[in-house]
């Protein structure tokens, strides 16, 4: 059974789906045609239901959890990987004016549905002069005077400081104090279409690759290193270290509970629409 699969070229992705894709685990009987597009794009692509599989952000989930189920393996959560707010000028200055009644602070985003975005909205929901950019962008998005602050995921929380920008918040951090539980960033789901045997084979496999990829770390190296652009081996592994954890191999309680949480205080702030499926795969 071939099935389309999407998922970003960041180091965490390909770490994980290394195994899957290149048959270094059994699949089952399972074939990939893969998608590799930024965040984003994968949100919109959930939106119109084209993939069979695909990461996308917890807070796009909601919109689309009538045609997708999640899955217990494979999701991106944990505690200090959050997004972060980043800016050139005075931070102290800028974080006052974004806590103000009406900020007018032109701010990057790395798109309307991603998580990073939802926590913006938890932290500031006053501040909502925000353009819309490639996460990869972003940083030179401030540097050259086109938005005065950035929130910047992936890998960029290791080369902010490079580039002499500063921060003004990391807002995984703001809330995990707020709530004590993990910040859930990005999940794999499986399209509600697929047969129920098909979601469990599914989580089953990516489970595998996962803790193939834990057990042989290098193993995927040159597939890694070639979606990876620039990026030096040091900080392909921080950025694999920093979002791939026991929530990747299994959500367990704790990780369903954190994104609970996370769309039922979404859903006080009428910040996504009601739910009526199990979020989970049962």
């Amino acid at each position: 059974m071939k099935l389309t699969l999407g998922f970003s070229p960041c180091p965490n992705d390909t770490f994980i789906f290394d195994a899957l894709i290149h048959h270094k685990i059994d699949t089952e009987g399972l074939e990939f045609e893969v998608y590799y597009d930024d965040v984003e794009t994968l949100n919109q692509k959930a939106f119109r239901g084209e993939l069979d599989v695909t990461k996308l952000s917890y807070h796009a989930f909601a919109y689309v959890a009538d045609k997708y189920v999640l899955l217990d393996a494979g999701s991106a959560l944990g505690y200090g990987v959050g997004p972060m707010l980043i800016c050139k000028g005075d931070e102290n200055e800028l974080r006052e004016q974004l806590s103000s009644s009406n900020p007018e602070l032109r701010i990057g985003i790395p798109g309307k549905y991603t998580t990073a975005n939802f926590l913006l909205g938890y932290a500031f929901p006053n501040a909502t002069n925000k353009t819309e950019l490639v996460f990869s962008d972003i940083e030179n998005a401030v540097l050259e005077g086109r938005v005065d602050v950035g929130l910047i995921i992936h890998e960029n929380r290791f080369t902010y400081q490079d580039k002499d920008l500063k921060k003004i918040l990391d807002l995984g951090d703001y809330w995990e104090k707020q709530t004590g539980c993990a910040i859930p960033l990005g999940g794999i789901v499986a399209n509600r279409n697929l047969p129920t045997d098909v979601q469990h084979k599914l989580n089953r496999v990516l489970r595998k690759s996962v803790e193939f990829a834990f057990a042989n770390p290098k193993s995927g190296l040159e597939f890694i290193r070639s979606h990876a652009q620039e990026m030096s081996e040091e900080v392909m592994y921080k950025h694999i270290e920093l979002y791939v954890n026991k929530y990747s191999v299994d959500l367990g309680e704790e990780g369903r509970k954190a994104i609970t949480l996370l769309f039922d205080t979404a859903l006080k702030n009428n910040t996504i629409p009601a739910i009526q499926e199990e979020l989970f795969l049962s």
